[in-house]
């Protein structure tokens, strides 16, 4: 009863989060943004990754092929060029920034040229 076991302290040294999640707030976002291009016609499914670096949540056509959007939430790169990332369907990144907002705005233009066809 007496013996306190410590909890493992992660390479490098410094405590922190063994997982990199989406807050409330951004994934009601992200969320909204997806249930509009279903609604759309445009997207069928999607997948959500957490790990140690980096939350991506990417979007399928179909199910069977590669995401056409990944949104890619790495806090490491917050003091750098960002955290957040929208990276297209061959990996190429199309957006960099601080804030979820303005990431997501080629995604939005997009939904307004389907909503208008």
């Amino acid at each position: 009863m007496g013996t306190v076991t410590p909890f493992p302290v992660p390479q490098g040294g410094r405590a922190g989060p063994s997982q990199v999640a989406f807050d409330r707030p951004e994934l009601s976002r992200i969320l909204d943004l997806y249930g509009r291009m279903v609604a759309a016609g445009h997207w069928r499914d999607y997948a959500m990754d957490l790990g140690s670096e980096a939350a991506v949540f990417s979007c399928f056509r179909r199910a069977a092929e590669r995401p056409e959007f990944r949104i890619e939430k790495r806090p490491a790169l917050r003091n750098r060029q960002g955290m957040w990332a929208l990276i297209g369907e061959q990996g190429a990144v199309l957006k960099r920034g601080h804030e979820l907002g303005p990431v997501l705005a080629p995604v939005e233009r997009r939904l307004m040229k389907l909503v208008e066809e």
